[in-house]
């Protein structure tokens, strides 16, 4: 009889962990997850949420247990009920169909995207035509095509910008997708430009300041690392920007959403791991990460990586400030 090999596991050597000090939840996120936990305390009924309020399994399940229901569309919410939505916002046939339910709904949209979300209200109605950078099936895209549908012709690369069709090229205007690739993105605009040279930008850029912040962060720590762990979920396009930015700067990147999900083969070469969070990921799963490298990797010595600090903060959405204040002031 044939035995078959086992597996050979390669001795870790990481002597160093070097944590991001710029990660992990933004100011959107923040103030999504308190939408949800202020709702669950002043609601009258079950709160349903449609779609994952941020692109965070561990969050969700967290807001789960606490009671938030989350559901795909709002046809699945019972009539009258409260209804969140989440962070990535949505078109206007979604507040319709709530609508038609008499559903009680708080908006959780980040700020930022209902920035992008006016933007192409604005440039619709004043004729022209919106190219908006972006993944298509990304929820935040897919709200902001619903705003102008007739109006908005969606790319997602270099090649579809060189062959993107618009009726009048003197009146074109681009938007992105907030949680893009700055590097990315600039490359689109490039075309975009060389191929309509009066095309309008945005007054200010969409792509918002965590996004960013966050891939300079990894930028700054590529010379520094061997490979770089990006705590974030398949599905957030924050995290997987994060991880493009880090092989695009040479130095082997790696999503996880669990410090389980590290693989010691990553880590046969690396003497110095490199750590940081999207925008969506909480900061438990940060300590997670840091306690599985001490107490599984060895890893005597752990170091923040400071660059640029965040002070930023939104206000809750007005409906649910006003709910609160009439029944828990407490909370405010």
């Amino acid at each position: 009889m044939v035995m078959a090999a086992s597996a050979v596991v390669p001795e870790v050597r990481v002597e160093k962990l070097l944590v991001a000090g710029l990660r992990g939840f933004c100011a959107g996120v923040v103030r999504a997850i308190d939408v949800v936990e202020r709702a669950l305390q002043v609601c009258d009924g079950p709160v349903y949420v449609r779609k994952e309020i941020i692109h965070n399994r561990y969050v969700v399940d967290e807001l789960r247990g606490k009671g938030a229901i989350f559901v795909e569309e709002v046809d699945e919410v019972p009539a009258g009920s409260w209804l969140i939505y989440s962070a990535h916002g949505i078109s206007p046939s979604v507040r319709d169909a709530a609508r038609g339910k008499s559903l009680k709904t708080i908006d959780a949209t980040c700020p930022l995207v209902t920035k992008v979300h006016l933007e192409a209200i604005h440039y619709a109605k004043s004729g022209y035509t919106i190219i908006l950078i972006g993944h298509e099936e990304h929820d935040e895209t897919i709200g902001t095509l619903g705003e102008a549908p007739g109006a908005i012709r969606l790319v997602g690369s270099k090649e579809e910008a060189e062959a993107v069709e618009v009726p009048d090229p003197e009146k074109v205007a681009y938007l992105t997708q907030t949680t893009l690739s700055l590097d990315d993105t600039r490359e689109i605009v490039e075309v975009l430009k060389r191929r309509f040279p009066v095309m309008v930008s945005p007054a200010k850029g969409d792509i918002c300041y965590a996004t960013q912040n966050r891939q300079d962060a990894v930028k700054a720590m590529a010379p520094h690392v061997d490979a770089l762990l990006v705590l974030g979920a398949p599905n957030s396009s924050n995290s997987l920007r994060l991880c493009e930015v880090g092989r695009a700067h040479g130095v082997p990147s790696y999503l996880i959403e669990r410090a389980v999900d590290i693989r010691p083969e990553w880590l046969a070469e690396v003497r110095v791991l490199g750590l940081t969070a999207s925008a969506s990921a909480p900061e438990i799963l940060v300590r997670e990460v840091v306690d599985h490298a001490r107490e599984k990797l060895g890893v005597r010595q752990v170091e923040e990586f400071e660059t640029v600090r965040e002070d930023v903060n939104f206000a809750l959405p007005v409906e649910l400030k006003e709910l609160v204040k009439s029944s828990r002031p407490d909370l405010l």
